[in-house]
């Protein structure tokens, strides 16, 4: 019997359909019974899924929005706190500039939201409930607020107006800042797709370095570099913890690490660490220039960008392999553990 017998190279075999839909294949086999050759018929049947069908649903999230999404709340929500730490070190070009990146990007994060969503009334559907144990929704609690405050305070810094309001606003969005750059690495991890759960532990570690990266990436590009001294500084330790957790993402969780290094998102991840690892060296090397400040918070926003891309395509991918289920479940099964891993979903 070979249903429901698995192996990376040949995805879940099974044995429920018809001799139509099989590829067989002879094999030879020499032994015993008067010194004579017998032939043995061995049927080699490769399958895609159960029917033909996947195990877990693809999600419905596009792309780029989410994608985008991704990036947008990462680096507004690192903007917030370098602002913040700018204004109460009296650095007002800093300060400006982390206010725009964070009130433009949590707009941007938005729209992109609610165009993935397809309706704005969608998004204020989710604001109906409170609910402690989803990270959607607690998400959404935690964009709402941060966007009001960011884009406000950037609005008043823009307008010159109520500058003790605009300290207000800054702090506000600088304490939901350090969780919207998270909070979506959760999101991930907490649905059904085999390779985002796999990380569980590490998503929300890569998305919050990928955030700082952007963050002072963005503002080392438009900030005088005696200025950019704090920018630089979280640039440099947002891209150092991106690429250990990404590593870790890479090489921890068996045959659920293959879409990170395969096909487009194994391109994207590739192309983000170069470009992440590069900008952090040319940040430390070189950013006290204007050139090479610029030089490196281009790279690095643009690693940050390429990482949300490569990590959204990967986990797309692991849903359309049925093996990306059926091997780790029965890894699981083989070792004992309980299998909580997922739901399969139709």
């Amino acid at each position: 019997m070979t249903g429901g017998i698995t192996s990376p190279e040949a995805g879940w075999r099974q044995a429920d359909r018809g001799p139509a839909t099989q590829r067989t294949g002879k094999k030879r086999r020499r032994g015993g019974g008067r010194g004579r050759g017998e032939i043995a018929m061995v049927d080699d049947v490769e399958f895609t899924s159960y029917y033909g069908r996947q195990i877990v649903k693809t999600p419905v999230w596009k792309s780029p929005d989410v994608p985008l999404y991704l990036f947008l709340g990462g680096a507004a929500g690192s903007s917030s706190i370098l602002a913040a730490l700018a204004d109460a070190t009296d650095r007002p070009t800093l300060t400006k500039v982390g206010r725009y990146t964070a009130g433009g990007g949590a707009i941007l994060s938005v729209v992109a939201l609610v165009h993935d969503l397809g309706r704005p009334e969608r998004f204020l559907h989710m604001l109906r409930v409170f609910k402690v144990t989803s990270p959607l929704s607690v998400g959404t609690y935690i964009l709402s607020p941060f966007s009001a405050a960011a884009g406000a305070t950037a609005a008043v810094e823009l307008l010159g107006w109520f500058p003790r309001l605009k300290r207000f606003g800054g702090v506000v969005s600088a304490l939901f800042g350090g969780p919207l750059a998270t909070y979506t690495g959760v999101l991930l991890a907490n649905t059904a797709v085999p390779s985002w759960h796999a990380a569980h532990t590490q998503l929300p570690f890569v998305f919050g370095g990928s955030g700082m990266a952007a963050g002072g990436g963005i503002s080392m590009i438009f900030v005088p570099v005696e200025e950019a001294g704090p920018a630089r500084k979280m640039a440099i330790a947002g891209a150092a913890i991106e690429l250990a957790a990404m590593h870790k993402v890479e090489s921890d969780h068996g045959i659920l690490s293959e879409p990170f290094h395969q096909g487009r998102p194994g391109k994207l991840i590739q192309a983000a660490k170069t470009a992440t690892a590069a900008g952090a060296g040319l940040a430390a090397i070189a950013g006290r220039t204007r050139v090479g400040s610029v030089a490196a918070g281009a790279l690095l926003a643009a690693g940050s960008l390429l990482t949300r891309f490569g990590v959204f395509e990967a986990g797309i991918a692991s849903t359309k392999d049925p093996k990306y289920v059926v091997i780790p479940q029965r890894e699981r099964l083989a070792s004992g553990q309980h299998d909580h891993s997922s739901t399969i979903t139709r």
